[in-house]
């Protein structure tokens, strides 16, 4: 019965680690179909078509069902995420939550600084995801030339936004 109640309220559910596992995608996208969802993203609109190919290429679709842990804060971070179709609710502190949707992406500070998450990420809605594990962000960084310097702006305007609820 505890188990039932724990599930219902949130406080159990899938773990993106253990979808992973699965093996290779759970859903299938063709290429062309991820590039089209890579075009929407912010952070990649101004790709070539040859950037997104290669962006599409080491990404993986992953589908998840709703209350999916997909980040725990403390633990290493091993994958990038862009947000296909769905919601997710970040909990950066007890206070500040923020809801991300399509188009949207999370996962980058890890991979970047190679620290622990800063983020509880958990699947709000059923998700679809296309994901870049940690052994090619490397790539994606260096085949999109400008996407370093596009990501440091978001973490600043995120670190902004942070500081502004925390003196709110």
């Amino acid at each position: 019965m505890e188990f039932v109640g724990r599930v219902l309220d949130g406080s159990f559910g899938w773990d993106l680690k253990d979808l992973l596992r699965q093996g290779e995608d759970s859903g299938r996208m063709p290429q062309d179909e991820k590039i089209r969802h890579l075009q929407k993203v912010d952070i990649l609109a101004n790709c070539t078509k040859k950037q997104l190919k290669a962006v599409a290429s080491i990404s993986r679709l992953v589908e998840v069902p709703a209350g999916t842990m997909l980040t725990r804060v403390g633990e290493p971070g091993e994958e990038f995420f862009f947000i296909v179709d769905g919601s997710a609710m970040v909990e950066v502190t007890r206070r500040k939550r923020v809801r991300l949707g399509p188009n949207e992406f999370f996962g980058e500070m890890s991979l970047l600084d190679g620290e622990p998450r800063s983020a509880t990420v958990r699947a709000e809605t059923d998700m679809r995801l296309l994901i870049i594990e940690r052994r090619h962000f490397q790539t994606l960084l260096s085949e999109v030339s400008d996407l370093t310097r596009t990501i440091l702006v978001v973490l600043s305007r995120r670190l902004r936004d942070l500081e502004r609820a925390l003196n709110a």
